[in-house]
């Protein structure tokens, strides 16, 4: 994961097949990647397990849409809402957001993430909100340390804060801002199976009531986008009605999704979808938990995967 592999269709099914080799041997020799060292002194845990029975919870793709959705009260809004009243209550939440890209694998180590709103000219409220969930330092280093041990080169950052690709839909999510959050970084030269191999090595995690989340837009072309308009932009329709066919029937083709003909009609540029890759690497198996159309060209679906 160093350098990770063009998204070629045999690259994307040998990929795809070392995986499912690696999931399904016990006597792997490289165990799964676990978020037990973190839990080591109790004071680190805002929730403490009371239970040994562990929930496994699904990875999730958010599509975060406009800082405004912090705001918003909307279908997509009542759809996170649901969701967190829904799920068990996860003691952690590990995050890929569209708007943190740096140059190599980084895991937010800050126990006091600041908002921070990254964006200008909405409306003065947007400005005033706070979302004051804690890091959780302890986990970040135990994951940067295993991942590391793999040979996939990655380090902490005690300094990153919270842009709105994490905190405007955790707003709804969990409002009360109470379960640590660490944020994982998208290295500019990932693309889609790097991503993937990436959900696919924290998967454990969900089953140590740890929820993952792909933070970015199924659809996402600014250019297209118009504030007020209640029309629906047909061609990014189109491209996530494909791309949720692919994701249900041929994992391989999904995430060779630059296939699809004019894609950079949809995607000029692909951060705000690369987090779906890492959620659907972690899960595989796709279920539909919202989908809906903002400001004409934005996709604002909601995929869990079990």
């Amino acid at each position: 994961m160093k350098h990770p592999k063009p998204a070629t269709p045999k690259a994307m099914t040998d990929a795809l097949q070392h995986e499912s080799e690696r999931q399904n041997t016990t006597t792997s020799k490289k165990a799964p990647i676990t978020s037990a060292a973190a839990w080591t002194d109790a004071s680190v845990l805002a929730n403490p397990v009371t239970s040994s029975k562990q929930t496994k919870l699904p990875a999730l793709f958010i599509s975060h849409g406009a800082p405004t959705l912090a705001i918003e009260q909307s279908a997509t809004t009542s759809a996170l809402a649901r969701i967190g009243q829904n799920l068990p209550k996860p003691r952690a939440i590990v995050i890929m957001s569209a708007h943190w890209q740096s140059a190599k694998l980084e895991i937010s180590s800050n126990p006091r993430p600041k908002t921070w709103h990254d964006f200008s000219g909405f409306a003065p409220e947007l400005y005033d909100l706070q979302y004051p969930a804690a890091g959780q330092p302890a986990l970040a280093e135990t994951l940067a340390q295993q991942l590391t041990a793999r040979g996939i080169t990655c380090r902490v950052n005690p300094l990153r804060v919270s842009d709105h690709g994490v905190w405007a839909p955790l707003l709804h999510l969990y409002p009360e801002a109470d379960i640590p959050i660490v944020q994982i970084s998208l290295p500019q030269h990932y693309d889609s199976i790097a991503c993937y191999q990436l959900g696919a090595q924290l998967a454990q995690l969900r089953a140590e009531e740890i929820l993952l989340i792909g933070s970015g837009n199924i659809t996402h072309n600014l250019q297209a986008l118009r504030w007020q308009a209640e029309s629906i932009d047909e061609t990014a329709k189109d491209f996530k009605v494909w791309l949720l066919q692919q994701l249900k029937t041929d994992i391989p083709s999904a995430l060779d999704w630059q296939q699809y003909p004019n894609y950079q009609n949809v995607h000029p540029s692909d951060e705000h979808l690369l987090p779906l890759f890492f959620a659907l690497g972690a899960g595989q198996r796709v279920s539909v938990v919202h989908q809906s159309m903002a400001h004409h060209s934005l996709g604002m679906d909601i995929y869990r995967f079990d």
